[in-house]
């Protein structure tokens, strides 16, 4: 297995790097610096793509497969042939045109978004979406070219399961959603009163600690649209957005990327620079397991720990003495319905929980027409629109608050948005399983969350990619349909 080992961590340390300039892509780097960031990324990316492919992986490979005496090191030699079979099928200047693709059309988002103007992004998109189909030609797929796309984030998904999965969810959180509207609607004009930035940074970072963040091996930055990203397990970035109107967004969106970063900081260390903590087929280093996986454990830290009573009993104060002004004639009771109430709006990443998967549902239903070409990229808004007024009853004011909202599909991300709602199902399925171990439901209730987290490491995150979805929640003991357990605590928290 030694060389094996050695060139399967060539390939996540160049991957690790990609991620680092990634990073920087979307933190600190220059706007006219985009061009030349994506070709150093599709270097990167061509080289670890390279060395999979390589003769010398190769025979490697055939020796960790006829030598493996653990589950672990067979698994790790099978990700490496399925990685070279899935490369061989793509065309290297598809991969090039992609990473290069992804760095210009991010930078276009960008623009486009500020000015709530779609014609900057458009053309964008379309050459994004025109690789997209060439790479789904090149993988092969029987009846969508959504297939090979849902399958690279979340195996063993395909567009018709996905659609039928979404059916079945929608018409169970219909109901909800409308007796929720029926009821009287809690004060909320105090969440979107001035809130600085900075105060708002010092509480999140204050908070992500709380929960168990480790500041030694992460950071968190300031970004446009948050997201979290590592290289390794001990070194993990987490960033956020200060929306100085609108406090919520800083909070949650803080946590739901701790959730994120508390899976790859528990990722094993033995897994670290291998086949199982590197997603070779994606060339990406990331630890989890699955995009629904991972989304999992930050719908877990953001929903089911964030927006519980019990977080902030124990909180409530620390909020209040960062925003003494702001905040002053709120009780605790007031912030709870106000973080938990439903209430439709044009934004994803502020959507409650009820109506959040219709943000989803709605964007699925748009890429698989962008993708089999029944929709038009210069018809995405209206159709974006119109589809906003049937789902939530609202009218989009501009393009920035629409179909640009999202950061996406500038990266060339077609099919990772269903990974989402799979990780609140997840989430709620896991969270409702180890919530009956007494250690964890009295942490819990205590708002101590280190008995959770011996929970999630020793069933979720140790394993990095050792392990599939659905082996991780049958080893957790979650048995039945994960829709049941997410409408139950939708049922519960808003019925």
């Amino acid at each position: 297995m030694n060389d094996f080992a050695t060139l399967s961590g060539r390939v996540n340390d160049l991957l690790c790097a990609v991620n680092a300039l990634q990073w920087d892509s979307r933190v600190m780097m220059p706007a006219a610096a985009a061009a030349s960031r994506g070709q150093q990324i599709a270097t990167l990316k061509g080289m670890a793509r390279e060395l999979i492919l390589s003769p010398e992986m190769a025979r490697a490979t055939d020796a960790a497969v006829d030598t493996a005496t653990t589950e672990t090191e067979r698994r790790a030699a099978r990700a490496m042939v399925e990685a070279r079979s899935h490369h061989a099928r793509i065309p290297a200047d598809l991969l090039q045109a992609q990473a290069e693709q992804a760095a210009s059309a991010n930078a276009a988002w960008v623009a486009a978004r500020r000015d709530a103007d779609f014609t900057v992004f458009q053309p964008y998109l379309a050459r994004s979406i025109e690789l997209a189909r060439a790479q789904s030609d090149a993988l092969g797929f029987d009846a969508h070219p959504y297939d090979p796309w849902v399958a690279l984030f979340e195996p063993g998904e395909t567009a018709a399961s996905i659609a039928a999965l979404f059916d079945r969810l929608r018409d169970g959180i219909l109901p909800i959603l409308d007796a929720a509207r029926g009821r009287p609607r809690p004060r909320t004009d105090f969440l979107s009163r001035h809130f600085p930035a900075a105060a708002q940074q010092a509480l999140c970072r204050d908070l992500a600690a709380r929960v168990g963040f480790d500041f030694t091996r992460g950071r968190l930055d300031t970004t446009v649209h948050p997201f979290e990203i590592s290289q390794t397990h001990a070194d993990v970035r987490i960033t956020a957005r200060w929306e100085e109107t609108y406090l919520p967004m800083a909070i949650f969106g803080t946590l739901h990327e701790v959730g994120h970063g508390l899976y790859e900081q528990g990722i094993d260390p033995d897994l670290a620079r291998g086949p199982l903590a590197t997603d070779l087929p994606g060339l990406y280093a990331v630890g989890g397991t699955s995009f629904g996986m991972h989304e999992s454990q930050s719908r877990l830290i953001e929903n089911h720990v964030g927006r519980a009573p019990a977080f902030w009993q124990a909180h409530f104060g620390l909020l209040r003495d960062a925003f003494p002004d702001q905040l002053s004639d709120v009780s605790l009771e007031e912030w709870l319905a106000a973080i938990n109430s439903p209430r439709p709006g044009f934004i994803r990443i502020q959507a409650d929980e009820l109506t959040y998967d219709l943000h989803i549902m709605l964007r699925v239903r748009l890429e698989m027409a962008l993708l089999d070409g029944s929709l038009a990229v210069a018809d995405l808004p209206e159709a974006w629109n119109a589809a906003m007024r049937d789902d939530l009853g609202l009218d989009v004011p501009d393009d920035g608050q629409g179909c640009l909202q999202d950061v996406h599909w500038s990266h060339g991300y077609f099919g990772s948005f269903p990974t989402y709602t799979i990780g609140n199902m997840t989430a709620a399925h896991l969270f409702e399983t180890l919530s009956r171990d007494p250690e964890v439901a009295a942490g819990l209730s205590d708002a101590d969350y280190a008995p959770l987290r011996a929970a999630l490491g020793r069933h979720v995150w140790r394993h990095g990619r050792s392990r599939i979805r659905a082996e991780i929640m049958r080893d957790a003991g979650a048995n039945g349909a994960p829709e049941d357990a997410y409408l139950r605590h939708l049922s519960t928290r808003f019925g």
